[in-house]
């Protein structure tokens, strides 16, 4: 596919979702680029609008020229691929490591938070007569298929974290690892705290306090997952 030089990368960013993501990553390799904003629907889902990018009709979506391209995994990639000149690249040791957590952040850790805050949701949303039998319900479930997970990928993540010092894969720069992690341990930062563990926290932090990170929560707008 041909990539028109004429033409920057788009984002088609929603508010307070993985696109922000995105969003830092761009700013870090200093990529060129537009955004296109959508805004959540009043039950939090993304706009019809977006079916008209993608069939999927979710968000990060890139397009690059003749590409159009889901999945924050695939995204990310794609631009560290083209556009990073080196940059965002693991150091050799923590090549394995920034492999294991490109893939564990939406095939195993994303899972258990949705279900997280799906476990809470329900009750929240249901009529009030039945609410206190599906917050037992719903609480048994998240103790059950949520709790014991989620302690245990929490504990291994500060282990790395707290072995590596600083990155995911170790080295001086964020990588892949640490772009696709940062959506769910920053909203468990900001909402759950006492789940997260000191050397997760310092990480977050760490995101934070980069520039790159700042020019992207300018540019992108409403994000509530950026304080702690």
């Amino acid at each position: 596919m041909s990539v028109t030089e004429a033409s920057p990368l788009i984002l088609h960013h929603l508010n307070n979702s993985r696109s922000q993501r995105i969003l830092w990553l761009l700013e870090e390799l200093g990529v060129p680029y537009e955004i296109k904003f959508y805004q959540r629907t009043p039950e939090q889902f993304a706009p019809k609008e977006l079916l008209d990018i993608h069939p999927l009709g979710k968000s990060p979506v890139i397009t690059d020229g003749d590409v159009t391209l889901a999945e924050s995994g695939a995204i990310i990639e794609y631009i560290i691929n083209k556009y990073g000149n080196g940059k965002a690249v693991p150091p050799k040791d923590g090549e394995l490591i920034d492999l294991y957590f490109r893939h564990f952040a939406e095939g195993s850790f994303m899972p258990l938070l949705v279900n997280k805050y799906v476990y809470s949701l329900v009750p929240q949303r249901s009529p009030f007569f039945i609410r206190p039998l599906l917050r037992a319900v719903f609480a048994t479930l998240e103790g059950r298929l949520v709790e014991r997970p989620l302690k245990a990928s929490l504990d291994y993540i500060e282990t790395i974290l707290a072995k590596s010092g600083g990155w995911f894969a170790g080295g001086d720069e964020p990588t892949s690892a640490d772009y696709l992690m940062s959506f769910g341990l920053e909203g468990l930062a900001s909402r759950s705290p006492e789940l997260v563990g000191p050397a997760t926290l310092a990480w977050v932090s760490r995101i934070h306090e980069r520039p790159a990170y700042k020019r992207g929560l300018e540019k992108g707008g409403d994000y509530d997952y950026a304080k702690l």
